[in-house]
């Protein structure tokens, strides 16, 4: 049975897919690139290209692998494939959007406990993605930060050692994700208690995010962020 939300002091969030639609960003931008060219590309079949290209052996760090993929990915879209057309979708990652009740589910949770981002992405890009989302974040990790990128455990071995510093242990954390391959797999292997955002859940396949080997089944599983809060909101009432 999961834990009562007020037994965690810190809740720690994925950041992209999770908080920012990256899917969103990615088509939208290709989609311009196709117009500009006059063709049309399907927006699945780009995800699915995206996925196989991102996780090649020579990938790069995030969103800066977005030039090498574009390279990749182009030819099979139909789309042109000098490289500028690379920088352009590396640099739309400033621009992409938090999901419609993102910002406001930060909101609210970092009133009853410290939120703390774990991000794949480099640093310059959470500053984009933290004023999307209005600067909710108690203490950020990007792999900058860690030297590696989830699902490695080091990852997470990084934020149990900053909360470590401040007396706690990851008893005190609900790691809050969308993807069974990067977090919801390894923090369960790690003995965490984790959250389950479903961002995908009228979509069929895992889209722009890797499939896992197997489905981990979550501690708490929700389709969106306002969904969490709630829940959050009406555990916290019950107690007072």
């Amino acid at each position: 049975m999961a834990r009562g939300f007020s037994e965690f002091k810190y809740l720690t969030f994925d950041v992209v897919g999770t908080l920012i639609d990256f899917e969103g960003g990615i088509t939208t931008c290709l989609a311009g690139i196709a117009a500009e060219a006059g063709v049309s590309i399907d927006g699945e079949e780009a995800l699915s290209l995206y996925r196989q290209a991102r996780y090649m052996p020579n990938a790069g760090l995030f969103p800066d692998d977005l030039v090498r993929v574009y390279t990749v990915i182009a030819p099979r879209l139909g789309l042109p494939a000098e490289e500028k057309y690379g920088v352009r979708l590396r640099d739309s990652a400033s621009r992409w959007q938090g999901f419609p009740d993102s910002a406001a589910a930060l909101a609210e949770l970092a009133k009853s406990h410290r939120l703390i981002a774990m991000t794949n992405a480099r640093r310059w890009a959470l500053g984009h993605f933290e004023k999307q989302l209005g600067s909710p974040f108690f203490a950020t990790f990007t792999v900058d930060d860690t030297g590696t990128e989830k699902p490695d455990p080091a990852f997470f071995q990084k934020v149990f050692d900053f909360v470590a510093s401040r007396g706690d242990s990851k008893d005190d954390i609900l790691h809050v994700a969308q993807s069974q391959y990067h977090d919801i797999g390894i923090s369960r292997a790690l003995g965490m208690t984790n959250c389950w955002i479903e961002r995908r859940h009228a979509q069929k396949g895992y889209g722009g995010t890797i499939e896992p080997e197997r489905f981990t089944v979550p501690d708490y599983h929700f389709t969106s962020m306002a969904a969490l809060a709630a829940a959050v909101r009406e555990s916290l009432k019950e107690r007072t």
